[in-house]
C-alpha cells in the first residue's frame, strides 16, 4: 500500500506539472524513471516491490499491450499501402542487423557472458518502443512517411524479436530440445502465426460489432471506450492463451479494428490510450524504483559501452544499410538510425529473463536497464 499511495501521489504532482515539465523537454517517462528512482533509493524494501512479482511483469506487458493497440488504430492504413517500402526495409533488414551488430559487439565487450546469453541480451535490445517515441510519431515537425515508418516499426518489432528472445531464452536455460534453425523457425511460427490469428480475429470483430451496434442505435455512449479496452485486452489474452506474441496481436487488433470500425480520428481509442499511460507511468516508477537499484551495483565500464553502441551504432548501421537506395537524404537516414529508443518491450524481456533465474542474470538486467535508462 506504501506503493501505491506514494505513485498514486507522484502521478499527481506530476500531471499537475506536465506542461512545465514538457515544454522544457523532460517527457513523461524521464519524470516517472527519476520519481521511482527517488522513492526506492529512500525507501528501498519499505516499497514492497520486487522485480521477482509476477503483477510487475504483467502491468508492462499491459502498458505496451495498450500503447501499441492505440498507435496501430489510429495509423493512416490507405497511405501505408501506397509507399510500404520503408517499414518493410526497417523491419526485414533493419532488425536483423541490429540483432547481429549488437551480438558482435556483446561478444567483444562481454567476454565473460557465455554465447547464447550475449545473444539474448541483444534480442531483449533490438526492439524499439512505440511508447518512448509517442511523442515524435505525434510531431507534425516530423515529415509524414518518417513517423508511419518509425510508428509500424515500433509496433511490429517487439512481435518478431520475441521469437529469438525465447529460443535464445531457452538456449542459455539449457532446456532446448530442438537444433536451433528448427527452434527458431518453430518460435517464428508459433509467436507470429497465432499472434496475427489472435489480432486479427479479435481485432475485426470487435470493430465491426462496435461499427454495427453504433449505426442501430444499440450502444450507449458510456460502453464504447470501455468496449475498446476490451477488444485490446481479448487480444492480448488470446495471444497469450495460444502461444502467440501479444504485443503483435495488439499491434494487428489495432490495425483490424480501425478497418472494420471505419474511423481513426482517435476518439474510439482514447480511454485505451489513457489506461496505457498510467500503466507505461507505473511501470517507469517500478523500473525507477525496483531496477535501477538493482542494477548499479553491477555496472562496469564494459556495460556502458555497450549501451552506448547499442543506441547509436548498433542501430544506426543496421538502418543506414537497410535504407540504402531509397534516395532518403542523409538526415532522415541519420534520424531514423537516431530514433532507436529501447523502452517498455525491452524491460518486459529483461523481468521476464530474470524471472526465469537465468545465468548470469545480474548482468543482462544491468545491460538492459543502462540501455534503456540512457
Amino acid at each position: 500500500m506504501i506503493a501505491l499511495l506514494l505513485g498514486s501521489a507522484a502521478l499527481i504532482l506530476l500531471s499537475a506539472f506536465s506542461g512545465p515539465l514538457g515544454r522544457r523537454g523532460v517527457t513523461s517517462a524521464i519524470a516517472f524513471v527519476v520519481s521511482g528512482l527517488i522513492l526506492g533509493l529512500a525507501l528501498g524494501d519499505q516499497l514492497g516491490i520486487s522485480l521477482e512479482t509476477h503483477s510487475v511483469l504483467r502491468v508492462a506487458e499491459l502498458a505496451l499491450v495498450f500503447l501499441l493497440f492505440n498507435d496501430a488504430a489510429r495509423l493512416d492504413l490507405a497511405a501505408l499501402r501506397r509507399s510500404p517500402g520503408w517499414p518493410a526495409r526497417l523491419l526485414g533488414l533493419g532488425l536483423p542487423l541490429t540483432l547481429l551488430l549488437g551480438f558482435a559487439a556483446g561478444a567483444v565487450l562481454l567476454p565473460s557472458l557465455s554465447l547464447s546469453s550475449v545473444f539474448l541480451l541483444s534480442a531483449m535490445l533490438c526492439a524499439t518502443d512505440a511508447a518512448l517515441g509517442h511523442r515524435v510519431v505525434e510531431d507534425p515537425s516530423v515529415p509524414v512517411p518518417v513517423r508511419r515508418a518509425l510508428n509500424v516499426e515500433s509496433g511490429l518489432n517487439d512481435g518478431i524479436a520475441v521469437p529469438f528472445f525465447l529460443v535464445s531464452l531457452d538456449i542459455t536455460m539449457s532446456v532446448l530440445d530442438d537444433s536451433v534453425p528448427s527452434a527458431i523457425a518453430a518460435a517464428l511460427a508459433q509467436q507470429i502465426g497465432w499472434g496475427l490469428a489472435a489480432g486479427v480475429l479479435i481485432g475485426c470483430t470487435g470493430g465491426y460489432l462496435q461499427r454495427a451496434a453504433a449505426r442501430r442505435g444499440w450502444f450507449e455512449t458510456r460502453w464504447r471506450q470501455p468496449c475498446t479496452l476490451a477488444v485490446a485486452l481479448a487480444a492480448y489474452a488470446a495471444a497469450v492463451t495460444l502461444g502467440g506474441s501479444a504485443f503483435l496481436a495488439a499491434f494487428v487488433a489495432g490495425l483490424a479494428f480501425r478497418l472494420a470500425h471505419g474511423t481513426g480520428d482517435g476518439e474510439a481509442t482514447r480511454f485505451t490510450e489513457e489506461t496505457g499511460g498510467i500503466l507505461a507511468a507505473a511501470t517507469w516508477m517500478i523500473f525507477g524504483a525496483a531496477a535501477i537499484p538493482a542494477a548499479l551495483p553491477h555496472i562496469t565500464w564494459q556495460i556502458v559501452v555497450y549501451a552506448v553502441l547499442s543506441l547509436t551504432a548498433v542501430r544506426m548501421l543496421s538502418v543506414g544499410t537497410a535504407m540504402a537506395g531509397t534516395g532518403a537524404p542523409w538526415q532522415t537516414l541519420a534520424f531514423l538510425g537516431w530514433f532507436g529508443p529501447r523502452g517498455l518491450a525491452s524491460v518486459v524481456f529483461a523481468i521476464l529473463a530474470f524471472e526465469r533465474g537465468t545465468p548470469a542474470a545480474e548482468t543482462l538486467l544491468t545491460a538492459v536497464v543502462v540501455t534503456v535508462g540512457l
